[in-house]
């Protein structure tokens, strides 16, 4: 079964109530057994979940790079995000998710990707992208990229927060099937 097609929900109820800390240690314990290095391309979270990562000591054995691309430029200039794919469906979107994650895996030697971009508030938001709107997608080499769209709510701490708990637990989850 390829690794980022076929994951079940049945699994997340107690990968949901795990802290980050907990989620980081089973991230790295799965890319070491793989032997594979993570990168992560990061809008909305300005590399929250980088820093998560690299709290863990010895993170440098699985943790390749983050890229920050809070600007649309930055997306396309340090993930090659084409331009007109922003224009025609905005940053917060799952083309630009997917893009901005198979971006990190060109631009890297990781084998695994994580990008996310949303809305986390206070302004910005349209009828069609609230504010906690978040666009997810991981990738792997030689696998289809995975999306999804989630909905947090809270503050912008809260939603920022949110992002990264749900980047991470669905990675585990990723790299467990």
């Amino acid at each position: 079964m390829a690794l980022l097609v076929g994951l079940t929900n049945h699994n997340m109820p107690s990968i949901q109530e795990q802290d980050t800390p907990t989620l980081i240690a089973r991230v790295a314990d799965s890319l070491q057994q793989k032997r594979w290095m993570l990168a992560t391309a990061e809008s909305c979270t300005g590399g929250l979940i980088a820093a998560a990562c690299t709290d863990l000591a010895g993170s440098s054995h699985w943790f390749e790079r983050g890229f920050v691309t809070y600007s649309n430029a930055a997306k396309t200039e340090l993930l090659g995000v084409e331009a007109a794919l922003v224009e025609a469906h905005g940053a917060v979107s799952e083309p630009v998710a997917r893009a901005m994650a198979e971006g990190a895996l060109r631009h890297s030697a990781a084998q695994i990707a994580v990008g996310v971009t949303g809305v986390a508030g206070p302004g910005g938001a349209t009828p069609d992208k609230p504010v906690g709107t978040v666009w997810f997608a991981w990738a792997a080499a030689g696998q289809p990229t995975r999306t999804e769209r989630r909905r947090f709510e809270g503050d912008r701490a809260a939603v920022r927060a949110a992002t990264v708990h749900y980047a991470l637990q669905t990675l585990v989850l990723l790299l467990q099937a």
